[in-house]
């Protein structure tokens, strides 16, 4: 288990293999730490798809619209939609895409991400500067890892849930 310094600012996301713990960085982008904790504690991540998966590159979910397995569920629809709250500016910092790191996933409008976002499964820096960084994970990777790949997966993994460790 992690060593959790900040519950407030942690995430705990629930996959089939087990539980994957992220630090989120409120210091560095402060408006998707913010989203990311509301959508969770809606419950609004529970049982989303990993849609987007690229081996050795990274895998994104997060579309609370279209990617609930539970709800309406149509695998080409996943990844087109956001949440029902406003675009989130960007956030950009000097933080690198490192393996681990959470970043917001977003159009070609570096000022609309929503509520999708991808976990880099290694050093990224070709997207440096381009995409908000606001977490990393801190135990769990090889829960990750295990994530099906595809575009889409022919068998989506999904988040099983997501909770704020503050609130768990």
């Amino acid at each position: 288990m992690a060593d959790i310094k900040d519950p407030e600012n942690t995430i705990l996301i629930e996959l089939k293999d087990g539980t994957v713990t992220i630090e989120l960085l409120p210091d560095v982008a402060p408006k998707h730490v913010e989203r990311m904790k509301e959508l969770a504690r809606a419950g609004a991540y529970d049982n989303v798809v990993f849609h987007r998966v690229i081996d050795g590159f990274m895998a994104q979910t997060g579309d609370v619209s279209n990617g609930n397995a539970e709800k309406d569920f149509n695998i080409r629809m996943a990844g087109t939609g956001g949440s029902d709250k406003p675009d989130l500016p960007a956030e950009f910092s000097k933080l690198p895409h490192d393996r681990g790191t959470i970043g917001a996933a977003r159009s070609s409008n570096p000022n609309s991400a929503n509520s999708q976002f991808f976990i880099n499964f290694s050093d990224n820096n070709f997207l440096n500067g381009q995409y908000t960084v606001y977490g990393r994970v801190i135990s769990g990777m090889e829960h990750v890892d295990a994530i099906a790949r595809g575009e889409p997966p022919a068998n989506p993994d999904r988040m099983i849930s997501m909770k704020v460790a503050a609130d768990a």
